[in-house]
């Protein structure tokens, strides 16, 4: 039996702005699970790129590099649904948020060895544990395609870019709303069409729309959803 199989694991995935990392990390806190930004991997990925100014065009480079990244993803504190994203030894869980690292994360995220290589990872991550919470854009797809509990969400374009603004605001980020629209809208088309690993709703995922729904509503329904397939109601 493979480890997939033996870790409960819920896999939620979906585009950008849909809520999948707040979610994520609350019905990770309600369940007593880990929980697994695998956008957060691509993302310190990216940075490390741009440190060391390398060309995005040169992939063999960018695929030794993800062969030697020492990453980790902790809890922020006791209570708190953020992480903190240690690559070598160093806090980066602000530098990643950037607008820069948010317009070329593409370029890393569509390289199939890199994939490959942070598809391990991530599944090693959980190895051995009782229970995940991981999400991105191919977990139930590609990552772990074996789990039981499986949830893609969505929202309406208009809501994602909405949320999305609100949260750079929040941060500080001195961006328009037009600037958030387009870089989301080439992020779907690039996340959609990319050779590997695009993303796309698994076949046996519940299918959940965020766009009128609140946090608490959202999280309410994945972990009821969750307990029922542990509990064997669900197929």
């Amino acid at each position: 039996m493979s480890f997939l199989k033996k870790t409960k694991a819920i896999t939620i995935d979906g585009p950008a702005g849909s809520g999948k990392s707040t979610v994520s990390r609350l019905v990770a806190e309600k369940m007593g699970y880990v929980y697994v930004d695998t956008g957060a991997m691509y993302r310190a990925l990216t940075l490390k790129v741009m440190d060391k100014n390398m060309d995005f065009a040169d992939e063999d480079a960018i695929a030794d590099l993800a062969s030697g990244l020492m990453l980790e993803l902790l809890p922020s504190c006791k209570g708190s649904a953020t992480i903190r994203v240690m690559m070598d030894g160093r806090d980066v869980s602000e530098a990643i948020r950037t607008m820069e690292v948010t317009q070329n994360v593409k370029h890393v995220a569509k390289i199939a060895s890199v994939r490959k290589k942070l598809v391990h990872l991530q599944r090693k991550m959980i190895d051995g544990i009782s229970g995940a919470v991981m999400e991105g854009r191919d977990i139930g797809t590609v990552v772990l395609k074996d789990a039981a509990c499986k949830v893609y969400l969505d929202a309406s374009f208009d809501e994602r870019v909405d949320r999305r603004l609100a949260e750079l605001r929040a941060n500080g980020r001195p961006v328009t709303r037009l600037e958030v629209a387009n870089d989301l809208k080439q992020r779907d088309h690039t996340d959609k069409t990319r050779k590997v690993g695009p993303l796309k709703k698994a076949d046996d995922a519940v299918l959940l729309d965020t766009s009128d729904l609140s946090v608490t509503q959202v999280v309410e329904k994945i972990v009821n959803y969750a307990k029922d397939v542990i509990r064997g109601k669900r197929p």
